[in-house]
């Protein structure tokens, strides 16, 4: 593996600028860990690129990302932006047209409660025990989002499409995740109703048999909302399609207590020795309401970071460094405004920042 990566840096709008630059100061502690040199090169994404340059993905921007190894986004979005016609907003103006240009098909969210961190969710205590660690894995160019869409005066419609190519290049991720993991992996989908539900089923099914470690399982997305609820620790690694996986992460999110802890990672292909090409971001948004006020969470900006690390770079050992940080941080009783439980210690962004620092 070289020893020299170049990285695009995307801050982009609301919170993106501030939690990125914690995530920079634990960058520069890595490096030297590392011993990697990476070259770092900021561009606009999003609002402020829309004000700086006329559109959320400026050509600029486009080319910093295809000269580098990996993608640090931030977020984007805010009210500033909300008037403009719905192709043109930050959100579709750019994150989907980098999807679509670099083929990011496999989005994987690791929903976290950390140790410590049980009274912050939403659920009981008892249901979520001492630490819960869920990954899914959301196919991400493919399904309703990106089928063809019709338009009448008093109708329209949407079509999910989906090849076996890729239902199958999204669950030897899922399958591979699962097996570094618990070695579980639930597929979901809507076979009772939907053909191409179905299908997927059986593709997933006989895929399966190249991975005889892994314990497969299917079910319904209206169950798995439940179960997710109900029970989360029986699941290990999720897999599911587009539109399911949009919802069933962001369900999952919550389960952790705070969008600020979630970070997450979307490759154009398996990972390997190597790493893989991908765009790595927090779950959460621009946060516009909080923005300047050094309050945000930054931890799951310094999460997205060591799944850079781990998947861009194929270096998984340093995503352990850097959760085993976190986790030392937040056991000590450190929290951002978003976690603060009775007993712990509210810190500001920067503060968080500087602690995972010192315990890295």
């Amino acid at each position: 593996m070289s020893n020299t990566k170049n990285i695009a840096v995307l801050a982009g709008d609301g919170i993106g600028p501030e939690v990125m630059a914690e995530a920079l100061k634990v960058f520069e502690v890595l490096e030297k860990k590392t011993g990697l040199t990476v070259n770092k090169t900021f561009a606009d994404i999003g609002g402020i690129a829309i004000d700086n340059h006329g559109k959320a993905l400026p050509e600029s921007t486009l080319k910093t990302c295809e000269a580098a190894d990996a993608i640090l986004f931030g977020s984007v979005g805010g009210p500033k932006w909300e008037k403009l016609p719905p192709a043109e907003q930050p959100e579709r103006g750019a994150l989907l047209p980098l999807r679509k240009h670099f083929n990011l098909y496999a989005n994987l969210r690791p929903a976290i409660v950390f140790r410590g961190l049980a009274g912050a969710s939403p659920l009981k205590a008892e249901i979520i025990g001492d630490e819960l660690n869920v990954l899914v894995v959301r196919e991400l160019t493919g399904g309703l989002y990106f089928g063809k869409k019709e338009r009448g005066d008093d109708w329209a419609s949407d079509n999910m499409i989906y090849t076996r190519a890729e239902i199958e290049r999204i669950a030897h991720i899922a399958f591979q995740s699962a097996r570094q993991r618990g070695k579980k992996l639930c597929s979901i989908d809507k076979a009772n109703v939907l053909t191409t539900m179905v299908f997927w089923r059986e593709v997933v099914t006989e895929l399966g048999k190249q991975y005889p470690d892994v314990t497969l399982t299917h079910m319904y997305v209206d169950n798995a909302a439940m179960q997710l609820v109900r029970n989360p620790r029986q699941f290990d690694v999720i897999l599911a399609e587009n539109m399911f996986g949009d919802i069933l992460s962001d369900e999952a999110s919550m389960i952790a207590g705070s969008l600020g802890m979630l970070p997450s990672a979307s490759l154009a292909g398996a990972p390997g020795k190597e790493g893989a090409f991908g765009l790595f971001e927090p779950s959460g948004g621009s946060a516009p309401d909080i923005a300047g006020q050094g309050i945000a969470n930054p931890i799951a900006q310094i999460l997205s970071l060591g799944m850079l690390f781990q998947y861009a770079f194929g270096m998984p050992e340093v995503y352990t460094q850097v959760h085993n940080a976190v986790q030392k941080v937040l056991s000590q009783g450190y929290r951002t405004r978003d976690i603060l439980t009775e007993g712990t210690t509210l810190v500001g962004t920067k503060q968080m920042g500087d602690l995972i620092v010192k315990a890295i």
